[in-house]
């Protein structure tokens, strides 16, 4: 093997790597997750949700972490998988909405 074709391999096995990464990529789903365990903690803090309603929320969001996982492992998230994921932050957004103003947590 000369060494351009070992350099060919090289340039060809990092371009694949970064392809490979980029495809994988859920930069939205990521930010949004954030939000949300932004939005569980202040409730929290706050005093807006117990500590069930918060142990709940927070199961539900590593549940959509791990769908995100699942969707990555074969290197591309598809279509189907981003509105999969997309429906189940709009459903944990709703019931963190939903939880915190149900006056369940709320201090007299």
């Amino acid at each position: 093997m000369n060494i351009k074709t070992l350099v060919s391999a090289a340039a060809l096995t990092l371009f694949a790597a970064g392809a490979f990464a980029q495809a994988a990529s859920t930069p939205k789903v990521d930010k949004r997750q954030d939000r949300q365990e932004a939005r569980i903690q202040q409730g929290a803090a706050s005093g807006s949700l117990t500590a069930r309603e918060q142990r709940r929320l927070e199961r539900q969001q590593k549940s959509i972490a791990n769908a995100e996982e699942k969707a990555k492992a074969d290197g591309v998230v598809t279509k189907k998988e981003r509105a999969h994921l997309q429906h189940r932050e709009n459903k944990a957004s709703r019931d963190i909405a939903r939880q915190k103003h149900d006056a369940q947590g709320t201090k007299p």
